[in-house]
């Protein structure tokens, strides 16, 4: 063996060692962590990537709600959505926290679009960076179909229903222009109820929004032009209008997540029940862009 080579195989044998005991010896890193929040009167809640689940976020949210020195809270959305009832979810404890009196301001910075939008419409205002993406109004329901593949290795899938449409959408048959007239009616259902959301939220006239409802996207300049959006702005324009909105005289002391230490365990394979949740053969109704 080369010289190189036995260096290269001693410096890869390294790695691997210090992972192995990174997850044997609890290895610490420091982390964002939802546990504990640092001082201060407006909070920041961060709404990024692909959304699966609400869960955490939303109890989150619900935490703060309830927390007497909080003044008024920013939603931070870097998203292109996710899953429909989890956004649905958000929204709602979103509009909770306004409608209790705390003020809040929805800032959407890349991008804020399909579910990243549904969000922000729970909040008390929605600023928008001019270059932003937004918009995406619709729903997508999308599954693997892997009946030829199944048939070219030899195997067979056997199924007991109870009704014809018990296993719509499954991988392992055909998918029939009756399953597909059964699932456009779920994603026509869950359509109308982001369409009727942003008609009451942004008083904006149902037949004018269906027509920018097709599923396009928007920069946060169109957006305002089509009322979908109240303002343009940073992230730092959101926070010296949540102090106006809350009667902040100074700059607001903003309250994110304190940190808190993680083993190389936690780093690795937190959430990662979410991450094998987008590779699921289940249909699954999405406000997402893609």
């Amino acid at each position: 063996m080369k010289k190189s080579d036995r260096l290269l195989s001693i410096i890869f044998l390294s790695i691997i060692g210090l992972v192995v005991l990174g997850l044997f010896f609890n290895v610490n890193w420091s982390q964002k962590s939802s546990a504990g929040y640092l001082r201060g009167n407006v909070a920041v809640v961060d709404i990024k990537g692909v959304i699966v689940s609400a869960e955490k976020i939303a109890g989150r949210i619900n935490k703060l709600r309830l927390n007497p020195s909080i003044k008024g809270m920013i939603i931070r959305i870097d998203s292109p959505g996710g899953g429909s009832a989890a956004f649905q979810e958000l929204y709602t404890e979103v509009k909770r926290v306004r409608e209790s009196g705390i003020p809040v301001v929805a800032s959407i910075a890349s991008v804020g679009a399909s579910g990243g939008y549904y969000v922000a419409l729970g909040a008390s205002k929605i600023v928008a960076n001019p270059a932003s993406v937004t918009g995406s109004i619709g729903v997508i329901i999308d599954f693997p179909v892997a009946v030829e593949l199944m048939e070219k290795i030899g195997i067979t899938m056997q199924t007991v229903k109870s009704g014809e449409y018990k296993d719509a959408g499954s991988p392992y048959r055909e998918f029939t222009r009756k399953d597909e007239a059964y699932l456009e009616t779920l994603v026509q259902d869950i359509y109308n109820q982001f369409v009727n959301t942003i008609e009451i939220e942004r008083k904006i006239d149902k037949n004018e929004l269906l027509k920018i409802s097709d599923g396009r996207i928007f920069t946060g300049s169109q957006a305002l032009e089509y009322g979908l959006i109240d303002t343009l702005g940073t992230f730092e324009d959101a926070v010296l209008m949540i102090g106006e909105m809350a009667g902040i005289s100074e700059r607001p002391k903003l309250v994110f997540p304190q940190k808190q230490t993680m083993t190389l365990f936690d780093i690795l394979f937190t959430d990662i029940e979410e991450v094998f949740s987008l590779f699921a053969s289940i249909p699954t109704l999405s406000y997402l862009w893609r």
